[in-house]
């Protein structure tokens, strides 16, 4: 009975510790706040970073919407290994990821590579509320390369209405309403390459 008791305690131990670590304040990167879902009340956009470096720079988006009953911030959506970027202090100039409130429910996510490499990118990932959900809005991507000025080009897609540019001119197509939990980075790509 007392092997059950301390194994029981231990994983207790253990997961308090996981969730704790996964609230660390000092991972934050960056955070905007904002009227995402319409209802009067200041809500937060958080950029967080991983709690371990095995996650290759994979930051992660976390939204909280304001509690109409209470006044408290709630967690609405949790989107680890979003987006890559630098994260350390010490880290690359020219790699840093941000964001920021846009109009009036949406959030800009920005992140870059204008610092390492002969191909050097910038994106920025447009999230809005939408039917009680975060969705991609749009995507921007932006690429050049340092050593061949022929090699860059742009795309620039409205998810929610379908309209895609792709370097300065109109292409067809097709609006989605894509979750930003189920977003990567080879979604935004497979589009640009229409």
């Amino acid at each position: 009975m007392f092997k059950f008791v301390l194994i029981a305690g231990l994983a207790l131990s253990a997961a308090f510790t996981a969730n704790a670590e996964q609230n660390d304040a000092a991972r934050i990167v960056d955070a905007a706040t904002g009227d995402w879902d319409g209802d009067g009340g200041m809500d937060l956009a958080l950029l967080v970073a991983p709690a371990d470096s095995a996650s290759d720079g994979q930051i992660g988006i976390y939204i909280y919407l304001r509690d109409s009953d209470h006044e408290l911030l709630r967690l609405s959506l949790s989107a680890p290994n979003k987006i890559w970027g630098s994260t350390s202090a010490e880290g690359v100039f020219g790699q840093e990821p941000s964001l920021k409130a846009i109009g009036k429910s949406s959030i800009a996510i920005h992140s870059q590579n204008s610092a390492i490499g002969r191909d050097r990118w910038d994106q920025t990932l447009t999230v809005a509320y939408r039917n009680k959900q975060f969705v991609v809005a749009g995507y921007t991507y932006n690429h050049y390369d340092t050593l061949d000025p022929n090699a860059g080009g742009s795309c620039d897609y409205n998810a929610l209405t379908g309209k895609l540019q792709k370097n300065g001119k109109d292409v067809k197509a097709e609006p989605r309403t894509l979750p930003i939990a189920q977003w990567n980075d080879d979604t935004g790509q497979a589009i640009c390459e229409q």
